[in-house]
């Protein structure tokens, strides 16, 4: 029938039953565009037609089935509809849009309920958003949220930090009471941001995160003891003390109100010293022709712990001028006689002690000159020109005096130190031809182990000198086989015995290090040349202690062993001592050669227990609220509470994984006048590392040829090619097949276990080519390649001189107090002062986090008492060399825009101190 045709109510009546609804049409809702189905089945029914809105849908929109009920043999006619968005927007009535079905059978119709139909949505602003709230611990907390307008209506779920609430876990919390979160006894526990989040079967809707701060007021201790009196005589005073951690202030809880120090006066009495009385008049002459006198301690007397009088309370002497007689001789007699022979005893002591000391000096004299003598002869200076005293397997060579403005010499004034490893003032030459392939053709990709070489010069010789001077140089590990110890040995010219000098018996470097003295005000300890620095901020030490505090990196073979694909990225590097306690962490940086990126490194901080064992502390990163890394490009920075060693290492997780190297050549002299070494190094790109090889070239004799440059070495396994190229064909040449050399890929990627170099050498044709030119080229293969452009004289007075070390930290490894810290002491309290306190609109140690770039783990500055000054001191570990505040100052300035709490910082009213430290660093 047509749509506007008036199906009838009823059918004439019949034999049978009613029509019974198995399955009426439910409430439905249309999500964005798409069409709902509405479904009714009824028993026995010969037709089903659906009514919507007080009229019948058209005949061609009904689906139906019919079947038939196998248990009463009636018919089952089952019918659907769609509902389009449309039809819904289009209906204008007074109530929902709504279908209903009616049934017919023999008997007559039956009806079912009506379906609404409705359009879903849910609006974007919530009613009304939580509010930050700051609380006293055991307090009420109550947080408001109207959620969204929507259809169906919205429920709401509680997120704090991100991570649902379970009300039904804690009875603490109730979440039932019209969307509201009730927290009835407020916790520690409880700070943190509190999220309304709403959700329908259109989508979900957050609110504005709401700041809730359980802070905790302060309460006095108890009085310490009456302190003992301040004088020690006379009127003071005594005090106690009470401190405001009963409980301490937390999370900007107000300080304890009233006095914590009291005084009182006190009187005690003063100690009086005693003097003496005049002395009574002498007694009568004894029988031993003496009298006496006395005298008594009582003018006044000692009294109140004052003191004794000092010297003799009796005095005697002969009372009869020298007439008395003793033993049968007058008294004036005999004493002359007893002094006459004491001083002859006297008189011939003093002649033999007088002779002595002359021998003792005229030999002091005679040694010491013998000494200078000696010296002066034997300077190492000079050349060796007898090879009489090298019988030993050398030939002629000299050993030349420091050149002047070396640039690999500390100081160019001093001699070199004969004493260190790996140390060889010239080159050695040796006739046998294995001593010779033991010194140059040896493999070059093993690092050079020391050896020692014994030289006694031919002058002291002459002299009959046994001392022999005593060189270290460099032998080439691996060159003999197990078990053959080859040694050097030089021939005494008087016995001919020979001095053997082991091979194995190799000194080794352990450590470097630093120390420094700090105390309440704290500072900066620096290990020069090296990247490692330690910030101990102010107050972390108690006042009125002072601490030692050590610094050392391992120079050693490393103790953390690698496990798997994991590398060693960092120096192990010490601190200490280990069982000094901090009450602010302190900042310690590392430098390390990873190119960071968190999509191709996992990079662990590790640390060393007692045992020597070594665990993870943590991954960068993770959250964490026992310490924080912050990943710079060449350092991390790592705030911790406990001294130690520490390092950091990488697990690559793909083949893009880089490590960054430092490759540099270095150049010297050959023992052959017309060969000329080159030495190309590449280590991890850290000061530390390129310090171990600076120390070895400087002790060979080597000069740097070229500014250092980082290459970027993946880890796909592929290996690493150095080679010398456009080296002038008629003015030099290069031994066939060794012009370039390949080193695998294991050895580069673990080589901070030992500096990895490779060696070449140079053949003038003639002795008056001075000048060298050509390419140093380092290349991965499938990987980053660099050029070193090689231009140098290899004559030392004509020689270029490269510097390669910054001097801004070298000269005060160790900073205290004020002067260690580049924001003054009033400026932090105030910014602590200011972003301590948590603002409902954000404007506090958060947003100071976010502008100086620390956006991950903030949890870890929830859980410190001053969250500012964990920022500032890491701030001041990441800025120590840059020359002024403008990164701060210009994050203060972004914030103070809306911050109405800043005009105390934006315009403090500095003392004098304050002005002139501000106005020298140019604050």
């Amino acid at each position: 029938t047509d749509n506007s045709e008036v199906l009838p109510e009823s059918i004439p009546s019949a034999p049978g039953t009613l029509p019974h609804f198995i399955e009426e049409p439910d409430d439905a809702y249309i999500i964005k565009s798409n069409p709902i189905a509405l479904r009714c089945k009824a028993r026995p029914a010969m037709q089903i037609f659906f009514k919507c809105n007080g009229e019948w849908v058209h005949q061609n929109e009904h689906v139906s089935e019919e079947s038939l009920d196998e248990r009463s043999g009636l018919k089952v006619r089952e019918v659907f509809i769609n509902v389009t968005r449309q039809q819904v927007e289009d209906f204008h009535g007074p109530e929902d849009y709504w279908c209903q079905c009616v049934a017919w059978s023999h008997l007559g119709t039956s009806k079912s309920r009506k379906a609404s139909v409705r359009i879903a949505y849910l609006r974007k602003n919530f009613e009304q958003d939580p509010q930050g709230r700051e609380v006293p611990i055991e307090g009420m907390i109550v947080l408001h949220c109207r959620p969204p307008e929507g259809v169906p209506a919205a429920e709401v779920e509680w997120l704090k930090n991100e991570e649902p609430i379970d009300s039904e876990q804690d009875e603490n919390i109730d979440t039932r009471a019209d969307h509201n979160l009730i927290i009835r006894q407020a916790r520690l526990s409880d700070s943190g941001n509190y999220t309304c989040m709403a959700a329908n079967i259109v989508a979900k809707r957050r609110s504005l995160s709401a700041t809730v701060v359980v802070y905790v007021n302060g309460g006095w201790s108890s009085w310490t003891e009456w302190s003992a009196c301040n004088v020690r005589c006379g009127r003071g005073w005594q005090k106690r003390s009470r401190t405001c951690t009963n409980p301490a202030p937390l999370n900007g809880g107000a300080f304890c109100e009233g006095m914590s120090v009291q005084k009182i006066t006190c009187t005690s009495l003063c100690p009086v010293d005693g003097s003496w009385e005049v002395w009574s008049e002498w007694s009568v002459c004894s029988p031993e022709c003496e009298h006496l006198r006395i005298r008594e301690c009582t003018a006044p007397p000692p009294r109140n712990g004052g003191k004794f009088c000092e010297g003799l309370s009796q005095e005697s002497e002969n009372c009869t001028d020298g007439l008395c007689i003793l033993d049968k001789k007058p008294l004036h007699e005999i004493k002359p006689q007893r002094w006459s022979r004491r001083g002859i005893e006297n008189a011939s002591d003093i002649a033999l002690y007088s002779g002595l000391g002359a021998a003792v000096v005229a030999v002091a004299v005679l040694v010491i000159g013998v000494t200078l003598y000696r010296r002066s002869q034997s300077d190492y200076g000079v050349d060796v020109i007898d090879s009489s005293a090298l019988t030993g397997g050398f030939q002629t060579f000299n050993f030349k005096t420091v050149r002047q403005g070396n640039p690999l010499l500390l100081n160019s004034s001093m001699q070199p130190d004969l004493t260190v490893s790996r140390t060889y003032s010239g080159p050695i030459c040796l006739q046998d031809p294995l001593d010779k392939e033991l010194m140059t053709e040896s493999s070059l990709f093993n690092p050079l182990s020391d050896i020692k070489v014994k030289v006694q010069s031919s002058f002291m010789v002459s002299l009959g000198v046994s001392e022999r001077a005593e060189y270290r140089g460099k032998n080439h590990s691996g060159t003999f086989p197990h078990g053959n110890n080859r040694s050097f040995s030089t021939m005494h010219p008087r016995n001919k015995t020979p001095y053997i000098q082991n091979l194995s018996s190799l000194p080794t470097r352990t450590e470097l290090r630093t120390t420094g003295v700090f105390g309440h005000l704290g500072g900066r300890l620096v290990m020069p040349n090296t990247g490692v620095s330690l910030l101990i901020p102010h107050g972390a030490i108690p006042e009125e202690n002072s601490w030692e505090i050590y610094m050392s990196i391992n120079q050693g073979e490393p103790s953390l062993q690698s496990d798997g694909s994991e590398v060693l990225l960092s120096p192990e590097v010490t601190c200490g001592p280990p069982d000094m306690t901090v009450t602010t962490p302190f900042a310690l940086t590392i430098p390390h050669c990873a190119d960071v990126s968190s999509e191709h490194w996992n990079i662990h901080l590790k640390k060393r227990t007692q045992q020597g064992k070594w665990e993870e502390v943590m991954s960068v990163e993770d959250e964490s609220t026992s310490c924080y890394c912050l990943l710079d490009p060449f350092a991390c920075h790592v705030l911790l509470d406990s001294f130690g060693t520490y390092a950091l290492t990488g697990e690559p997780i793909t083949d893009c994984a880089v490590k960054q190297l430092k490759v540099a050549v270095f150049g010297c002299m050959s023992c052959n006048s017309l060969d000329y070494n080159l030495r190309v190094y590449c280590v991890d790109n850290t000061p530390w590392a390129f310090q171990e090889v600076v120390s070895d070239e400087r002790h060979q004799g080597g000069q740097l040829l070229e500014e250092p440059k980082l290459l970027h070495f993946k880890g796909n396994t592929f290996s690493l090619q150095i080679s010398v190229l456009d080296i002038p064909p008629f003015l030099w040449r290069i031994k066939p097949f060794t012009a370039c050399q390949e080193v695998p890929f294991s050895r580069v990627w673990c080589s901070n276990r030992q500096p990895l170099h490779c060696a070449f050498s140079l053949e003038r044709y003639t002795p008056t080519t001075t000048q060298l030119s050509c390419k140093i080229c380092i290349r991965q293969l499938k990987g980053h390649e660099q050029i070193l452009q090689v231009q140098t004289s290899i004559l030392e007075s004509e020689r270029e001189t490269i510097t390669f070390f910054a001097q801004e930290d070298s000269t005060f490894p160790a900073q205290t107090g004020p002067k260690a810290f580049k924001i003054p002491y009033s400026i932090r309290q105030r910014i602590c002062a200011t972003f301590d306190t948590p603002n409902a609109k954000g404007k506090d140690w958060q947003m100071l986090a976010q502008k100086n770039s620390i956006n991950r783990n903030l949890s870890y500055f929830a859980t410190q008492s001053s969250p500012s000054a964990v920022i500032l001191n890491l701030w001041e570990a990441r800025h120590q060399h840059d020359g002024d505040l403008d990164s701060l100052a210009c994050a203060l300035e972004e914030i103070g825009r809306t911050h109405t709490k800043l005009s105390n910082i934006t315009e403090p009213q500095l003392d004098e101190a304050d002005f002139n430290y501000s106005r020298q660093n140019g604050v």
